[in-house]
Parts: structure tokens; sequence; C-alpha cells
């Protein structure tokens, strides 16, 4: 939906907010980074970006149900944390687009669910 997120998404920086294999966090509409060094990594804010987008057009709540739910799942088919995580379909999404910093400008709505395997 070209338009849907104009903004500026206010940056908050902690280092104990994140297990050691993580570095950023959204939760609209703040991104959370591990370090200020990561400002400047625009596709990893790109990557955040992506799902402020996911959250807001499900309304918040309804992305956290789905995120966890759909974790939960795939830990159970794959038994491992880091796999499951990145199969989640937000995250394969944000993966796949993250390095295209046009994409939220361009982006379809809910086109997470192209990603549901």
């Amino acid at each position: 939906m070209k338009g849907f997120l104009y903004f500026s998404a206010m940056l908050i920086f902690s280092k104990i907010l994140f297990p050691s294999k993580f570095n950023a966090m959204a939760i609209w509409p703040f991104i959370f980074l591990r370090d200020k060094k990561m400002k400047t990594d625009k596709v990893l804010i790109n990557h955040e970006k992506i799902h402020l987008m996911q959250q807001k057009e499900m309304l918040f709540f309804l992305f956290f149900v789905w995120y966890f739910t759909e974790f939960f799942i795939r830990w159970m088919c794959y038994r491992k944390i880091m796999k499951a995580y990145r199969n989640i379909s937000f995250e394969r999404e944000a993966y796949s687009n993250d390095q295209d910093l046009e994409y939220i400008y361009n982006r379809k709505f809910w086109n997470f669910l192209s990603y549901m395997k």
C-alpha cells in the first residue's frame, strides 16, 4: 500500500534488552537497537521498519499474537529456535526485502501472507 507508512521511527538504544544473537527489535512506534552505531545501518533499520508496517496493518496486538503463535508452531516443527525464528512469515518478508530501501513505500497490504509456507 503505497504511502502507508511515512514516518521516522524513534530509535532507542539498550544493550540489556537483547539476547546475544539479536541486534534490533521493533515495537510500534519504536526501534530498539543494541548499540548507537547501528543507527547508520540502513538495511537493519529498513528490516525493522518493515516490522513496524506489519504491526500497524495488523493493529499491533494481532501482530504479536500471530508472531508468537507462528514462532511456537515452527519451533515445535523444527526444534531449533533460530530456524523457527527465521521461518516466521513476518521475518521471511523482512529478511527478503530489507536491502530494498524503497520496499516500505511499495509494499502491498498484508504482504507477509505471501511468505507463509
